[in-house]
């Protein structure tokens, strides 16, 4: 090959990777739709209760995800958990997966469950989330953010 040809391949090369991230820059960025849906039910005796959970991803697959919800009453509390890392902070409970369930497709499901104690009375709590999206049993699709108009 010679110099000249050399050179001309590379501003060839040149143009088309500019070409590439000028198609990259302009393309719209796409929206996932997001949804779930969350199941709770409990297993109660006096001060005490079992929780199994399950969450169904209606949306598009994720991998990792934090359950969130917040219990009605002051007296109730998470002991032990299985299937997730449970935190709680005041009546705040968050469940974080663990390795071994991080990825959730569509349509899909985990079951995580937990130990609780109560006191006062043990109502189901009123909401989820699931990585900050409420789960109401259907999806949503994000609008689009604007892009800055070209001057």
């Amino acid at each position: 090959m010679t110099s000249s040809t050399k050179t001309g391949a590379g501003v060839i090369g040149a143009l088309a990777a500019v070409a590439a991230l000028a198609g990259v820059a302009t393309a719209p960025t796409a929206q996932a739709a997001t949804g779930c849906a969350v199941t709770y039910t409990t297993n109660d005796w006096p001060g005490g209760f079992t929780a199994a959970v399950t969450i169904q991803n209606l949306g598009s697959a994720i991998n990792g995800w934090t359950l969130g919800f917040t219990f009605p009453d002051s007296g109730q509390k998470v002991d032990t958990g299985w299937s997730a890392t449970f935190s709680q902070s005041g009546q705040n409970v968050t469940a974080t997966n663990v390795d071994y369930n991080a990825a959730i497709a569509t349509d899909a499901s985990v079951s995580i469950g937990f130990n609780g104690s109560w006191s006062g009375s043990n109502p189901t709590p009123a909401s989820f989330t699931l990585n900050g999206v409420t789960c109401t049993g259907s999806t949503t699709t994000p609008s689009p953010t604007p892009s800055p108009a070209a001057s």
